[in-house]
Parts: structure tokens; sequence; C-alpha cells
């Protein structure tokens, strides 16, 4: 500090010092901070001082006593129902979701298929305005039939499907290319709120080579999972053949998977969607684990009439909880005689759980 101190104790040069630092200050550093920018893919323009200032907008508070509220409507018991008569929803000790959760604040209402095939849902077998203007109208019967549930409109896009030749891979599944994941999404984007589920029929692949290759569209906040077991093979019978299956543990891996995205992106909750119609599609049940981050939907995907349809629902959904359940209607199967109807979101609502996941096929 010795030579510090003739320039200290000299005023002159203090002064001097000081000016120049202003004079550095007004043509350099003042102008710059105060240059217009603009961001990438934005028209919007922002001076660098707000954007140092500006703060990030305040998280929605996540609240419990409507959640709690929503929860027990939609079990949905009668106010008849003996009490001796055990309670299975909503599920105990199962953990409240980080805050951004779309259940069961929301009801989704998805539109099920592929791309490539008018045979496997609505997303391929209508023109894009057309099956847009259906999925909205879904929505409204449903808002009309229970106002107290905002809906959110979902692409359900079967980005792996099972096949029945082996493929190079000898895995009986093909991939779906990139180009038509993106095409679920530029959809999406135009509906309001709208998100993508990403379905997924890995033949006799595993979830820990497949979830990686779809973590790219994973760590996007607006695209959620579904599993199917009916196309997961266990043994040596190849997909069509015979009804596949997930256990807990694969069903756990997924949402873990899911649940490390959220945390490393810092997203709101993921929806975990897994098909079931019989009772081995789903073994171990009671060892599935919801998260904080993962939302987890058991999802009745059988066909057949109205009665059918509801008693499959009452056999291997509504008595095994996980979290919350879903329900599939199927335009053209669902009216394969003996059947003369679809069930409506009337029918529905009347179930205990009321599901909280509607797919269209």
């Amino acid at each position: 500090m010795k030579h510090l101190k003739p320039h200290l104790s000299n005023p002159f040069a203090l002064i001097t010092g000081f000016g120049l630092l202003v004079l550095f200050l007004g043509i350099l550093v003042i102008p710059h901070a105060m240059a217009t920018r603009y961001d990438r893919g934005s028209a919007a323009a922002t001076s660098t001082l707000e954007a140092l200032f500006k703060k990030e907008p305040e998280k929605p508070a996540f609240d419990r006593e409507d959640y709690d509220r929503r929860m027990l409507a939609m079990a949905n018991y009668a106010s008849s129902t003996p009490t001796t008569t055990p309670r299975l929803w909503p599920v105990k000790d199962a953990p409240y979701p980080k805050e951004g959760a779309l259940l069961p604040f929301n009801r989704i209402i998805a539109y099920y298929g592929n791309f490539y095939s008018t045979r496997m849902g609505v997303l391929g077998e209508y023109p894009e305005a057309q099956m847009l203007e259906m999925l909205r109208a879904e929505q409204r019967k449903w808002e009309a039939a229970d106002p107290s549930t905002k809906t959110v409109p979902a692409i359900n896009y079967i980005a792996i499907t099972a096949q029945e030749a082996p493929g190079k891979e000898g895995l009986y599944m093909l991939r779906m290319p990139d180009s038509q994941i993106d095409k679920a999404l530029e959809i999406a984007a135009k509906l309001e709120n709208g998100i993508v589920i990403l379905d997924i029929q890995i033949g006799f692949s595993t979830l820990e080579r497949e979830l990686p290759l779809l973590e790219k569209y994973l760590a996007m906040p607006n695209v959620h999972l579904g599993l199917d077991p009916e196309f997961h093979m266990i043994g040596e019978e190849t997909p069509g053949h015979v009804i596949g299956s997930f256990d807990a543990a694969d069903i756990n891996y997924a949402a873990q998977y899911l649940a490390d995205l959220v945390k490393e992106h810092d997203l709101p909750p993921k929806v975990l969607v897994v098909h079931r119609f019989t009772q081995r599609m789903v073994t171990n049940y009671e060892a599935i684990e919801p998260l904080p981050e993962v939302q987890i939907v058991i999802d009745m995907d059988g066909w057949g009439p109205p009665a059918k349809k509801i008693n499959t629902y009452k056999a291997f959904v509504a008595p095994e909880p996980v979290q919350f359940t879903g329900f599939k209607i199927f335009y053209k199967n669902d009216l394969k005689p003996p059947s003369d109807r679809l069930l409506t979101p009337q029918d529905l609502l009347k179930l205990t759980p009321r599901p909280m996941f509607i797919q269209y096929q």
C-alpha cells in the first residue's frame, strides 16, 4: 500500500481519477447498458438494465385445501355409502404434488393415434382441422357435465408402435421419426393449454433403452408419457398374440426417470398414463409409488358395450388404487354389436372414482 500513499495524499490526483472513472462510465458502460436488446425468437425489445432488474414471475402457490377438496370429490362416494365400506379413494399417504400439477385441478381430454395410420385412432383418421374441432367439442361436453373442473386438451401420440415383424433390432417395435413427434407438438400448440402425451408400445425392448431416446421431448414442460403394457412382451410370444405386462418396478422406473427430469429442468409435474384392461397387465400395483413430480393415471383401455367397459373399470382399475384413473372411449369399436351407444361424460361421472383422464381413439 506504500506506493498508493502519494496519490491518496494528493487531492488533485483523486479528483482526476474520479473524473476519468465518470468519463469511462459515460462513454462505454452506460450506453451499452441502455442499448436495446432483442431476444432470439421474440419481437419484443427490452433494455439490458430492464432484463437485469426484472423479477421472475412468482409461481402460483400450491393450494392444499383445494387439492384435498377436489380429491374427495373425485372419489365420488355417495352420502349413503355405509361407513363400514372400505373407502379406497382418494389414495391414502399419496404425496402432494409439486406446484403446477394438472390433476385434479383439470381433467385431461386426449385424442389418441398415430399420423401414419387411419386405423390406430383419431389422430391419423381425420384431417387436422376436423380432428381439432372434434376434440374441442369433447372438451365442451365435459365442461358442461362437470363445470367445476376445467379441461386440458392432449395430443396423445403413439411414438413407438408394436410390430408383427421383428425389425432390424429384433424388438418387434418401430420408433417414429422426430418429424412426427414435432408434428404432434405443433398441433398441440394450436389448442388452448394443449399438451402432448407420448405413448410407447415397446415390444421386446425396455424402458431403460427407450426413455433416454425420448428425453429431449420429455424434458419439455408440456410433454408427458404413456405406457402400454399390452405391447410389452414377456416370454416368447410376439405382439398381438398375447397381452403383455408391466410390473410396478417398470412403472416406478419410468416415474423416477420423469421425476429426475422435472427436478433437473424445474418443470411442472409430469403425468404418467398406464393402460390397463386385464389383471396381469399391471402386476404388484401396491408397490407403485406416486411422486411429487409425477402424477400416475391408470387408464381403463378396454372396448365393448357400456356395461362391459364399466365392469372392466370396476374389476381392474377402481379396486387397485394408485393415484388417478382414466377411461378410454373407442369411437368405432365401442359401437360394435351388441353395443348401440357410446358412454357419455354423465355416465363416467357416476363412477367411483371419477376418471380425470379421458382418452378418445
